[in-house]
């Protein structure tokens, strides 16, 4: 079974899983109910993990730091306990963590924005092709269209709670190029003009198999102009096929290939 470890710059670390948390259960920042927050985060972390992202040792770090956290919210204090000792513990356990999220929201936030200028800059005054600067951003940072990554991530969370994946000794490994995929379920979705993210998962039980269709659906996002909605907030998932260029459409009926070649 050759390696497939995923090792995508679309993946953000642990921090940006955390804001998206926080903006998803609409909380307070500067007041995070660690034990909520945790219990999602590590939801999120068993199917990073069955990915196996190669970057999973950050959010695992991350899962003991909250669960830490968690534990020493929850420890007792007797009641005779004097202020000194109360200080001497230390203040607020979360405030460490607080202090992060906010440093690395303003980082965040001040990236987008700059990014915003950039592509109203470039509407206005557009460049040749081949004078175009690649882009410096971190895709991590990007939305799949209308669609976030960790909304994608929650959804095929949603569909492995109805699956029962194989994990024995005798597992029999997909080993489909993830090109081939790409193709697939491109065409599919061009044939259709619109699918739902869970139909692609149909009749697939193989790690490696659901894997692979998981990164097609990431490529055809980021590299092939698909599009990503999601009418309702923690709901199905849609994707739509690019719109054809109107002065190169495809001819006898054939799709463009996605191959991502």
């Amino acid at each position: 079974m050759p390696d497939y470890r995923v090792q995508l710059d679309t993946f953000s670390g642990p921090l940006d899983l955390l804001l998206y948390l926080v903006r998803r259960n609409e909380i307070d920042l500067v007041d995070l109910p660690i034990s909520q927050i945790t219990n999602q985060f590590l939801a999120f972390l068993q199917i990073l993990e069955l990915i196996d992202l190669d970057t999973v040792g950050e959010f695992v770090v991350m899962a003991s730091t909250l669960i830490e956290i968690k534990s020493r919210l929850v420890l007792p204090r007797s009641d005779d306990q004097s202020q000194e000792a109360q200080a001497a513990m230390g203040e607020d356990p979360r405030s460490e963590l607080v202090e992060q999220l906010l440093e690395y929201k303003r980082y965040r936030d001040a990236g987008q924005a700059l990014q915003t200028h950039a592509d109203e800059w470039h509407t206005r005054f557009p460049r040749l092709a081949s004078e175009k600067p690649k882009s410096a951003r971190d895709a991590a940072n990007d939305s799949f269209k209308e669609v976030e990554l960790w909304d994608l991530v929650s959804a095929l969370a949603r569909v492995m709670q109805k699956k029962i994946v194989v994990e024995t000794s005798s597992i029999r490994y997909d080993d489909t190029p993830i090109s081939v995929y790409v193709e697939r379920i491109g065409s599919r979705v061009r044939s259709m003009g619109r699918a739902a993210f869970s139909e692609f998962f149909e009749g697939a039980n193989e790690r490696s198999k659901i894997v692979g269709i998981f990164l097609a659906i990431l490529e055809l996002l980021r590299h092939h102009n698909f599009h990503a909605e999601q009418p309702a907030p923690h709901g199905e998932i849609y994707l739509t096929a690019p719109i054809p260029v109107a002065d190169n459409p495809p001819t006898d009926g054939v799709s463009p290939s996605v191959d991502g070649n």
